[in-house]
């Protein structure tokens, strides 16, 4: 019998790596248009038509204090399911799909996010990858 190890949709920004459960993932599509909505938050980008569904867009740099950057080819939308809602988060890139051998329990501060924005720390190769936690990272309000 094979143990089942759980996917993860691994992310950059910036030079930092961060993942999130590959099930929390409705798709991945390249940047597009972005209708501003007035008056958000500073890390909200406004809202995009998915296939005639309206999906707002969040910046995960601006949501983690970063500065903004130009978009290049290489920039993705990463579009989650979230309480049955679907939201994009813009990252600077897509990395890959993987599994994590050992995962460790967050730090209670990593740099100037809270540990919990993160399920844990997937060690792989010498690098750390922060795992999201969809649920803290998107009703941070």
């Amino acid at each position: 019998m094979t143990s089942q190890q759980e996917q993860y949709i691994e992310f950059g920004i910036g030079l930092e790596n961060y993942a999130v459960k590959i099930e929390d993932v409705h798709e991945i599509i390249k940047m597009q248009t972005i209708t501003d909505i007035p008056h958000s938050r500073r890390y909200v980008r406004g809202v995009i038509n998915l296939r005639g569904k309206v999906v707002p867009v969040i910046a995960l740099r601006g949501l983690f204090g970063l500065p903004d950057e130009a978009y290049t080819k290489s920039t993705r939308i990463v579009v989650v399911k979230h309480l049955e809602e679907s939201v994009g988060i813009i990252v600077d890139r897509v990395n890959k799909v993987t599994a994590y051998p050992d995962i460790q329990p967050p730090p209670e501060q990593a740099g100037n996010l809270s540990g919990s924005y993160f399920l844990g720390i997937g060690l792989r190769e010498q690098q750390l990858v922060g795992i999201l936690k969809l649920d803290e990272v998107l009703l941070r309000e």
